[in-house]
């Protein structure tokens, strides 16, 4: 059963759901938001964490739009609000958002001081972001979208980023893809990996497009770049 906290900023203050391990201090794990909210798939990949040993924290990203979204990708309308929130979303605010969050579970008790970044379609894309733009000590980007426009960001990157790109991906094109391999498979920091016949969101479980063998692929690999450069 997880917990809750406030985090605050220049701005106001958000919450965010923690999970924590059976012992501390512990490396923490930022999870950042996919276009629903802080919802229950969100909530189990951060308790997921937690079995694994990290102190996990999901923050609210859609607080400045509306706090407390929590909905699914089972209905008509849900979909057509998460796109909603999507397009309204402040991409530069949430990374400032994400910084804060690190800043605010570094210095929890129950942390070591190492955190990461782990996150999923929009999230994936901030992901991209908190490794080249924040202090995280790692990153990983699950099937990012418009990361085509960001590779430039790279040449900022300091710290370890894992990619997982789905090559049937709705919304990220086969050129889209392209541009992001060509930007970043060489670079030092960056390890990436591409899931033939998957489309988008293969790793959200219960989703249209679960691929549990690529699930357990990309998670598999996850974990163990978090233990290779976080403990």
């Amino acid at each position: 059963m997880g917990e809750r906290t406030t985090i605050s900023t220049a701005d106001g203050s958000f919450s965010a759901y923690v999970a924590r391990p059976g012992h501390s201090p512990a490396p923490a794990v930022v999870v950042i938001q996919e276009i629903f909210g802080v919802n229950q798939v969100m909530r189990d990949i951060t308790d997921g964490l937690a079995g694994q040993g990290y102190l996990a924290i999901c923050p609210d990203l859609f607080w400045r739009i509306e706090p407390g979204i929590d909905i699914t990708d089972h209905s008509e309308a849900e979909m057509k609000r998460a796109f909603e929130l999507f397009n309204a979303f402040d991409v530069e605010a949430g990374v400032g958002d994400i910084a804060a969050t690190i800043g605010h579970i570094r210095k929890d008790a129950g942390c070591n001081g190492k955190v990461g970044a782990v996150g999923y379609c929009l999230g994936g894309q901030l992901a991209f972001l908190t490794a080249t733009r924040t202090d995280a000590d790692a990153s990983v980007s699950y099937y990012g979208v418009g990361l085509e426009n960001r590779v430039a960001e790279a040449e900022k990157l300091t710290h370890p980023l894992l990619m997982h790109i789905a090559e049937e991906d709705e919304f990220v094109p086969k050129a889209a893809q392209a541009v992001i391999l060509a930007a970043l498979k060489d670079h030092p920091q960056v390890e990436i990996y591409t899931y033939p016949g998957c489309n988008h969101a293969f790793a959200r479980e219960g989703g249209a497009h679960y691929n549990p063998e690529a699930a357990r692929l990309a998670n598999g690999r996850a974990l163990t770049f978090f233990k290779r450069n976080l403990g």
